[in-house]
């Protein structure tokens, strides 16, 4: 894994980038499929700044920390990013835990027609098989699964997708309080559904 660390308005010291190589490789086993880490050293007055920013497979995660010293600045900053670590790895490990207690169940269109359609406080997801698709009878409902739409930030929401390795997650919006949508982008990037009234 490259590491790179950056000094600015500071002299680059041999002593400071071990040290932070060292953090940071510290830090690496928390971080699932970690790609690369970048460090940036800097003084302002009397401000010792480290910034980290580590990227991993779906996940970037970024800690900054100001103290009166590099070396306990690189440790904060460090300490901070192995939280973070290890709380989105404990989320992805309870919720993988709680689906694979989920069974699903193969339903029969029947029954979806006779369930009601949830109004705000959930969405219904189905997943229709392609190839039993008939016209003149409709396609057959293979799967349905009932999710919670939560109140939740875009960044908040692109997080939960990830924790979910979803490919789309519906959420309200807190800043609207709408419904939308965000889905990851075969580019590597994400996007935004927010539909409109007609």
């Amino acid at each position: 894994m490259p590491i790179t660390v950056t000094f600015r308005h500071i002299e680059a010291t041999a002593a400071l980038r071990r040290h932070a190589e060292k953090r940071v490789r510290h830090v690496a086993k928390y971080v699932h499929q970690l790609m690369d880490a970048h460090v940036t050293l800097s003084v302002l007055k009397r401000r010792h700044i480290a910034e980290i920013v580590l990227t991993a497979d779906r996940k970037t995660l970024k800690a900054k920390e100001v103290t009166d010293d590099l070396y306990s600045a690189i440790d904060l900053a460090t300490d901070k990013l192995a939280q973070q670590a290890r709380r989105n790895t404990g989320k992805l490990k309870s919720h993988k835990v709680g689906v694979g207690k989920r069974a699903s169940r193969p339903t029969s269109p029947e029954a979806e027609e006779a369930a009601p359609v949830p109004t705000g406080g959930s969405f219904r997801m189905d997943v229709i098989r392609a190839e039993s698709f008939n016209r003149r009878k409709g396609p057959d409902v293979i799967r349905s699964k009932r999710l919670p739409v939560k109140p939740m930030s875009i960044e908040e929401a692109v997080m939960q997708m990830d924790l979910m390795s979803s490919e789309f997650l519906v959420f309200r919006n807190a800043a609207n309080g709408g419904v939308a949508v965000v889905c990851r982008r075969k580019d590597g990037h994400y996007g935004l559904i927010e539909p409109e009234e007609a």
